[in-house]
């Protein structure tokens, strides 16, 4: 048996098996998903429905790091697709400074990201939105079931408590399929008939079908000796880059810098960290109108001649761009942003994998010294008083 085209034996003994793994199990993780939340949909509905007919409905996309980078993703769509009002605010922004974003008089509906659901903060930030709103309510998606945070609210009248299947709650210390399959079921839940369950198969099969023949491609790129990475993404792909630094740094121990920025911010001082140990990865549009800024980006950066590698995630082959520079998804060439967001998620957990287990580092616990660990230590909980 061998994921990511290392035999298993060779992942144990580098501590590195569950990240690889569940980096391959996401397009299963993905179905198994879409089919709890089809078999729930008539109760979602039924608790969701009477909320977003609340005009002055304010919606908060929440998590602490990467949970809350499922927010940054999702919130563009919301509002492309939808009517509501939705912003993505981390828990560690809303633990620390609630009267900046809650209001008493203003209805409020609190989407929680949590993996474990244990995090100080995801239980906090819901028993402050309790606190301050006079008509809360919580929909909680998590991939434990046996978490505070779905345990205190699968119960409660203001709340409808979502668990995704359990090997979302991924054993390694990064998140992958727990990022990626949350991302997905709020997707699912809210933004169709744009992103549909046919879709997911779809995805999932592109993404199968990716990992299995672009892993050694992805693999060579990360082997490359560079000490800055930089991640580029428009829209919701600005909270996939971030999400991708993120990935890279956990899992290389802080060794190697990881940025994020769009295409278009960039030009504004932080361009200026390229030099020749930098690789730049763009994750292209699929909407031909951001597409063209994303285009002119890439060029520019090949006419300044000052980087090691630049790296093009597309879904088809972009005729104005050199070939050799781009790593093509195909089959989903007509699809939206939204649904590139997993296969190029994918790759940028493949690419943070393979840079740290090839540098050395037990991926599954980069950080093995503790001052970081899979769950958040050393947080204290304040009492807040309006």
């Amino acid at each position: 048996m061998d994921y990511l085209g290392i035999v298993t034996e060779s992942l144990e003994q580098a501590n590195a098996l569950w990240t690889a793994k569940e980096i391959c199990q996401q397009p299963d993780c993905w179905r198994q998903t879409a089919s709890i939340i089809d078999s729930q949909r008539q109760a979602i509905d039924n608790f969701l429905a009477p909320l977003l007919a609340k005009s002055d409905l304010h919606i908060i996309l929440t998590g602490a790091g990467t949970s809350a980078f499922s927010g940054e993703v999702l919130s563009p769509f919301f509002n492309q697709w939808t009517a509501l009002q939705a912003a993505a605010i981390a828990t560690t922004d809303l633990v620390s400074n609630p009267y900046q974003y809650l209001k008493k008089d203003q209805p409020t509906l609190l989407i929680s990201f949590a993996r474990s659901g244990n995090s100080p903060e995801s239980a906090a930030a819901v028993q402050l939105v309790n606190q301050i709103v006079d008509d809360s309510y919580h929909l909680i998606i998590t991939c434990n079931q046996e978490g505070k945070l779905y345990q205190e609210n699968c119960q409660a009248d203001n709340a409808y408590a979502l668990a995704l299947p359990p090997q979302t709650n991924d054993n390694g210390f990064a998140m992958t399929s727990s990022f990626s399959s949350m991302t997905l079921a709020t997707a699912i839940i809210f933004f169709q008939p744009h992103f549909d369950l046919a879709q997911v198969q779809q995805i999932a099969d592109c993404t199968e079908r990716f990992i299995q023949d672009k892993h050694w491609q992805i693999k060579n790129v990360a082997a490359e000796a560079v000490e800055r990475i930089v991640y580029l993404g428009s829209g919701g792909f600005k909270g996939l880059s971030q999400e991708s630094a993120l990935k890279l740094l956990e899992l290389t121990a802080g060794e190697v810098v990881a940025i994020y920025d769009t295409p278009l911010g960039f030009r504004h001082g932080p361009k200026s960290i390229i030099n020749h140990q930098t690789t730049v990865i763009v994750y292209l549009s699929n909407n031909p109108y951001t597409r063209q800024y994303d285009i002119d980006l890439c060029n520019e950066i090949l006419r300044d001649g000052k980087v090691q590698r630049l790296v093009i995630l597309t879904a088809e082959v972009e005729s104005r761009l050199p070939a050799e520079h781009q790593i093509c998804l195909g089959a989903l060439s007509a699809v939206s942003d939204m649904a590139l967001a997993f296969p190029y998620v994918t790759f940028a957990q493949m690419f943070a994998f393979y840079r740290s287990y090839l540098t050395g580092h037990t991926t599954d616990n980069p950080c093995p010294t503790g001052e970081v660990n899979r769950v958040v230590q050393g947080v204290t909980i304040h009492a807040y008083q309006p």
